[in-house]
């Protein structure tokens, strides 16, 4: 993440903050302008409206009351800030509070048409010229006997609205102004939960896509940001084990190709060049064609290893008689145990016993756990494979009392290519990964295998499987 976007972030923040101001400044002030107009007008129609319908206001065609009017509307005025006029039927000025005295003669206004307001009560402007300043002015007819006799105008200054409305903003904008300084305190708070783990996990990020998969990203909070450097973290651990797994594969298998090859290789090269006497021609091939049996098996179980890590392969699921496919793979080693003189034990539950699972896998892994046990079993033992029922599930146990296995190897025998030492000798034609083939097709099927091993005693398997349900 470039810094860029950090400082567009904060351009952003005070574009904000620009437009913010300026909305208040325009937008607000005609707002506010709006509503105080609203409510002095109204405020001031009520008073004139009240004044239309003062009995003595009702009758002031009398001269003589005009200076007792004028006293009374001139006190009014002065409370209200505001300037009231005696407005006749033909709409001429009979007095003004702004003057000591009412007029005489009175003051024509020009162009005076109360029709032309229509349903609006108050205007704003010079009132028909009269004044030099805006006003804010209200007029209420004065009615007797359901006849117009002429009109109260009361006139308040725009100029008075106007500084109420700053006073109205400038409250406004200061409180505009510390919600948004209070606001940084959100921009800091993007930058120390955000902005400052989001550049780690990129740091780290970049660092994973050189190559430098052992790095940590040295977030640690218990929010998302930690969730996904902890992921991160532990995915870079994973890759990084998966490298160095697929190193050693390459070594194993490079190794477990290059020994039979050289092999096959020198005494073919033996037998070309005469070094081997054709007397002792036939021992020789047959060594070489051990040893394409075994280059031969070790394909195979790579190849059966490649389906099996392929996530997307469909297992045939179905029901079958898991005593059924037991006697069958033991008929397969009977062979091999006639010359070992091994004896193969079964202990079956009930005449049948219908398992839900892939057939074909799971005879895969009796085939490769008996010709394990068969193959480190001394001669004149017995290998004994047992079924069980426990609630929905099968167990199979293969056990033999052959070498066992060592404490310390036991976590290592499911891994690929890997053999014991002790097992070296004994394994010329073993590959080092029928184990790894029995444990990726019992995890396909989402069940558990498990060893107990004691060295010079024996080893036991034991793998479950679903019981097919009635």
């Amino acid at each position: 993440m470039r810094k860029t976007l950090y400082l567009k972030f904060i351009l952003a923040y005070l574009i904000f903050g620009l437009l913010g101001f300026i909305a208040i400044s325009t937008i607000g002030s005609r707002l506010v302008q709006s509503y105080l107009i609203r409510r002095t007008s109204e405020q001031i129609y009520k008073e004139a409206n009240a004044i239309s319908f003062d009995n003595m206001v009702r009758y002031h065609t009398a001269s003589y009351n005009l200076g007792n009017i004028h006293e009374t509307l001139s006190s009014l005025a002065v409370y209200q800030s505001a300037e009231i006029w005696l407005i006749n039927q033909k709409g001429e000025v009979l007095l003004s509070t702004a003057n000591e005295e009412p007029y005489d003669p009175p003051l024509a206004l020009e162009g005076f048409d109360p029709i032309t307001w229509g349903s609006s009560y108050y205007r704003t402007g010079n009132f028909f010229g009269h004044f030099h300043e805006s006003m804010l002015s209200v007029i209420a007819p004065i009615t007797s006997d359901i006849t117009i006799k002429g009109y109260i105008a009361i006139h308040y200054p725009m100029n008075s609205i106007y500084q109420e409305r700053e006073h109205i903003l400038a409250v406004i904008h200061t409180v505009f102004f510390l919600l948004f300084a209070l606001s940084l305190l959100l921009l800091l708070l993007f930058t120390f939960s955000v902005y400052r783990p989001l550049r780690k996990i990129t740091i780290g990020a970049e660092e994973y896509s050189a190559g430098h998969l052992d790095y940590q990203i040295p977030v640690y909070s218990q929010d998302e940001m930690g969730y996904l450097a902890k992921t991160l973290n532990y995915m870079s651990g994973e890759l990084n084990n998966s490298g160095e797994y697929q190193r050693k594969f390459i070594a194993n298998i490079s190794h477990d190709f290059r020994s039979p090859l050289t092999s096959i290789k020198g005494y073919l090269e033996a037998i070309e060049d005469g070094t081997i006497s054709p007397d002792n021609q036939e021992k020789y091939i047959q060594i070489v064609l051990n040893e394409t049996d075994r280059l031969e098996k070790l394909t195979e179980s790579l190849l059966t290893l490649n389906n099996l890590d392929v996530k997307s392969r469909l297992m045939h699921l179905r029901a079958f008689d898991i005593n059924k496919v037991i006697k069958n793979t033991a008929a397969t080693f009977e062979g091999i145990c006639r010359n070992k003189k091994i004896s193969i034990e079964l202990i079956l539950s009930g005449t049948q016993l219908y398992a839900y699972a892939d057939m074909e896998q799971i005879q895969q892994v009796l085939y490769n756990l008996l010709d394990n046990a068969i193959k480190f079993s001394p001669n004149e033992s017995t290998i004994t494979i047992e079924t069980t029922e426990k609630n929905d599930r099968i167990l199979v146990s293969v056990k033999d009392r052959g070498t066992g296995i060592s404490k310390e190897n036991l976590p290592k025998i499911w891994n690929r290519f890997f053999k014991e030492d002790s097992s070296r000798g004994k394994d010329r034609k073993g590959t080092g990964l029928g184990l790894s083939i029995v444990k990726e097709i019992i995890n396909a099927h989402n069940q558990n295998i498990d060893v107990i091993s004691t060295e010079g005693v024996g080893t036991e398997f034991i793998f479950s499987l679903d019981r097919m349900k009635d």
